[in-house]
């Protein structure tokens, strides 16, 4: 059916913004400005983290390795040989090495997951859930890690040094238990091919119930793209019980991890619950409320935080909040994982959506861990460095700030510091990879945020890359990838144990944690970038104790020479006297405020001012800049102030709708003052009318309101983001985001063939990713085609219309180098063993007729498992039903042999084989 737009359309880039001013309320203490305040500092901004890996830290008690269960690796999950298996590190282990971690200033454990996992998942190489990710009951410790009393032993004796606990929790999935009746590890299936149906058969998207609870029920046999099974044995294997109805899982086939699958799609095969129903939300806030309950658990860190929706967040995290609260522990943290790539504005938007939209208190901060090997390893021009500062008032909201977040410079995913620091300088020797790796970890302890050192970097550990080449035992080890460990400050090795407090690093890392345990403002203190060289140089910034009206300058240089800087401070003709690094013990301002610093190459230094900073007689001038949409996020209003003077102040931003009542929105205390307010968490609607005004509060304690501006929130935006090209063989797939994503948006494609008129194509109601396929078998090669999507929400004046995208319909393309057919069948034609993705006997050919990849082989009688792999390399490969990394399809060959075209299709990854002669699917 078509579909009538009863109002008119505007482009998005054409929405103006109308603002208007108000002069100044009041100045200088008047009561206009009476609501400026200083910049939070909520909750937890002053830990040292020590992120452990429970398996392999330290075996307390060899009595657990096999977790109770008997016979060889695949069962028990035991192997100290292997690094796919459990190595033996236990609670136990953990509790006797308290010292140890205790010396390295550390303020709280942040443990992977302890709960009692699958412990061994044989589609996964085989390998064992040692890293705690493959959970099947989250009421009880992991038996390879001990018991629950273990758990309540390690947390006492934490709590006796002063030092917190923090669980690694995961409320995205479960282990891989379910399967479906099309396969296991299946291809994923949008939402927009195949919508979720109620018991009644009746077609909805979920978006539009998360957060309520009004959710439609589910039939297992009938409401999903795949049936869900269990295998017998199976049925009542998750604890608590509700996580074996199969219909709070989303059975849709694997992820790829972009797009709409990114937060429906299963990992790996692992169980993705829905996270939209309220029944899962109330049952993963239930579980971690009982942890918190039970064994008084200080924080959570969050896995897998991006893959979940935003409805989730917004009741899980205030609902841990308060159960905290009422046992005692207002300082209750929680942190997510967002794992995301780069530094830059763009980057930040995403990260921060957690902390502002979804009422989460913090994310890690993947940006700073790339800002930072940036700095210290790569030798980056340091201007990146302090544009990546600048942008970190996105995280600025009412109650929360970037003085939150723990940063970090590798982990048990990604890898550690010590490999980046060796792949990025190969011809570094050691006394070099050591300052680097000193230098990273000084940016990191004495920068804003709460710093997290990855177990065994300390001691130097290094390994050849991510994952489980990052999750070397501190114990000697008997894994031979790690008992090859280069280490970094050390002739050990991984055969060794390394619990080693002479260690250079370990006593670097103690140092900086009591330098910040005796200067506070280190930790936690408004951070102000003052110098950057364009290339590798000095990078100085200020930390600023506000009780004491003290300023501390931290300069660092990542280059090899020694460098100087003239550093602007906020202190007139004072001295200043260094407390970290070498160099002239005292330096003094001038009538310029500049502090000249000389900093050793790969160095650092630190000043601290012996008097207060130079006060003020009375506030500075403030004015608002017009507020406008910001570039890189539609629904983040940015607000920026300017603000004279040269004193250290902090400006309060406040928004009023409607005519309503003021509201802060954010208190920012470093230039640029700026806040990126999230008018969606609110509920306001495009077209409401909205004002904003700023107050400054300076160090002397004077205060000055800014005019106000009136303005509207804008349209959201709707961008088309495919096609890149137009193939004549397949349906053009044609997909649209909008931003920001609301309840019941619906997406309307239109396209226009060469200079012709607009057509209809339908419209796609399925959030978050709204696609259509269009059928360009009818248009000749050499043809230009042209789409566009049209936005219609609730509550909008009206739709909105994105940008059209033109693409010319051409022959198919190859999107890949190679394709191999691998199994156990190559050794049969022609390679030198089975299994062997680069081999190019194998390889089959793109067909530039069909947009196919196809081979034709003479294969003997047989049965043989095979697969496609791509470009010669495991790293990407497709099983049977298309899924990435799943199972081989079977080939049942009869007696004499025959000959088969295997063909690959590059759109939906679907291997298939047919005897020669016979069409696609076998048929002859």
């Amino acid at each position: 059916m078509r579909l009538r737009l009863a109002a008119p359309l505007v482009a998005a880039a054409a929405i103006a913004l109308t603002v208007s001013a108000v002069p100044a309320q009041a100045a200088d203490g008047g009561s206009g400005a009476a609501w400026a305040r200083h910049a939070p500092r909520p909750g937890l901004t002053d830990q040292d983290f020590y992120f452990v890996m429970g398996d392999r830290f330290a075996n307390g008690d060899p009595d657990n390795d096999r977790g109770g269960l008997t016979g060889d690796r695949n069962t028990t999950g035991f192997d100290p040989a292997s690094k796919a298996f459990y190595n033996g590190g236990d609670l136990v282990g953990l509790r006797d090495h308290l010292d140890y971690i205790e010396g390295l200033g550390t303020d709280a454990i942040w443990l992977t997951p302890i709960f009692k996992n699958k412990a061994v998942q044989m589609e996964d190489g085989p390998s064992a859930g040692y890293h705690g990710y493959w959970i099947t009951d989250f009421t009880q410790v992991d038996p390879h890690l001990g018991t629950n009393q273990d758990l309540t032993d390690l947390v006492s004796a934490a709590h006796d040094r002063g030092i917190k606990v923090f669980f690694d929790i995961i409320t995205n999935h479960t282990a891989d238990v379910i399967g479906y009746t099309a396969g296991d590890r299946t291809a994923y299936i949008s939402k927009d091919a195949v919508p979720y149906q109620d018991a009644a058969g009746n077609a909805f998207d979920d978006r539009d119930f998360a957060g309520t609870d009004d959710f439609p029920t589910l039939d297992p046999a009938t409401s999903f793209p795949y049936t869900p099974v269990l295998q017998p044995g199976e049925e009542d294997l998750k604890v608590p019980a509700w996580l074996n109805d199969v219909t709070n899982y989303h059975n849709r086939g694997n992820t790829t991890f972009t797009g709409e699958d990114s937060q429906y799609g299963d990992f790996f095969g692992l169980d993705d619950l829905f996270t939209e129903k309220p029944e899962v939300v109330e049952g993963m806030t239930k579980i971690y409320q009982t942890w918190v309950d039970d064994f008084g658990i200080d924080g959570f860190r969050i896995d897998t935080m991006k893959h979940v929706n935003d409805e989730f967040w917004q009741s899980f995290g205030p609902a841990l909040q308060r159960t905290a609260a009422a046992d005692g522990n207002p300082d209750f943290f929680m942190f997510g994982e967002v794992a995301l790539d780069g530094s830059d504005a763009g980057t930040k938007a995403f990260t921060s959506h957690y902390t502002t939209h979804d009422k989460m208190q913090a994310i890690l901060d993947f940006p700073f861990q790339a800002a930072a090997r940036g700095f210290a390893s790569k030798g980056t021009g340091n201007k990146d460095l302090a544009t990546f500062f600048e942008n970190d008032d996105w995280y600025t909201d009412r109650d929360s700030n970037v003085y939150e977040l723990p940063t970090f410079l590798g982990n048990h995913d990604m890898g550690r510091i010590g490999s980046f620091l060796k792949a990025d300088n190969p011809g570094a020797d050691d006394d070099e990879l050591l300052a680097r790796d000193e230098l990273a970890h000084t940016l990191l302890y004495l920068s804003r945020g709460q710093p997290v050192v990855y177990y065994g970097d300390e001691q130097g550990f290094t390994g050849a890359g991510g994952d489980q080449l990052a999750r070397q035992t501190m114990f000697a080890s008997q894994v031979p990838e790690y008992q090859a460990d280069d280490q970094i400050g050390t002739d050990r090795t991984g055969a060794d144990d390394n619990f080693v407090t002479s260690h250079p690093l370990y006593r670097t890392i103690g140092r900086l944690a009591a330098l910040t345990t005796r200067n506070p403002a280190l930790r936690d203190g408004a951070e102000q970038v003052r110098f950057a060289s364009k290339g590798p140089g000095v990078f100085a910034f200020s930390r600023i104790d506000r009780e004491r009206h003290r300023e501390y300058v931290v300069a660092l240089n990542n280059s090899e020479q020694a460098a100087s800087a003239s550093v602007p401070t906020y202190v007139e003709r004072g001295s200043f006297r260094r407390i970290w690094g070498t160099g002239p013990d005292v330096r003094r301002t001038g009538a310029d405020r500049r502090l000249d610093v000389r900093v050793p190459g790969l160095g650092a230094v630190v000043y601290r001012s012996t008097g207060r900073m130079t006060p003020t007689r009375h506030a500075p001038a403030i004015r608002l800049l017009d507020p406008r949409p910001a570039t890189v996020s539609h629904g983040r209003m940015h607000v920026q102030a300017q603000v004279g003077g040269r004193s250290f102040a902090e400006v309060t931003f406040q928004r009023r709708s409607d005519g309503g009542a003021w509201r802060t929105i954010g208190v920012d205390d470093s230039r640029p003052y700026q806040v990126f307010d999230d008018t969606t968490s609110d509920g306001l609607h495009p077209g409401s009318r909205v004002s904003y005004r700023a107050a400054v509060l300076d160090d002397s304690g004077h205060r000055r309101a800014s005019g106000v501006r009136t303005t509207s929130v804008p349209l959201d935006r709707v961008e088309i983001t495919s096609p890149t090209t137009v193939s004549d063989v397949y349906p053009v797939t044609v997909t649209a985001t909008v931003d920001p994503e609301r309840p019941l948006q619906q997406v309307t494609f239109q396209r226009r063939v060469g200079d012709g008129r607009w057509q209809e194509l339908g419209t796609d109601r399925s959030a978050p990713v709204y696609t259509l396929t269009d059928d360009v078998s009818d248009l000749e090669r050499g043809t230009p085609v042209s789409y566009r999507a049209i936005l219609q929400e609730p509550g909008a004046p009206r739709s909105v219309v994105s940008d059209a995208v033109t693409r010319t319909v051409a022959a198919p393309q190859p999107t890949v180098d190679s394709v191999t057919v691998a199994g156990n069948l190559q050794s049969e034609l022609g390679c030198p063993d089975d299994w062997m993705p680069g081999c190019a006997a194998t390889h089959l050919t793109f067909d530039t007729g069909d947009g196919l990849w196809h081979g034709t082989f003479a294969v003997p009688a047989g049965t043989y498992q095979w697969k496609v792999a791509i470009d010669d390399s495991w790293a990407v490969n497709y099983g049977a039903g298309g899924a990435p990394g799943a199972d081989g399809a079977t080939l049942t060959v009869p007696d004499g042999g025959r000959s088969y075209v295997f063909t690959w299709d590059p759109i939906t990854h679907v291997p298939s084989v047919a005897p020669v002669g016979c069409g696609r699917g076998g048929r002859c």
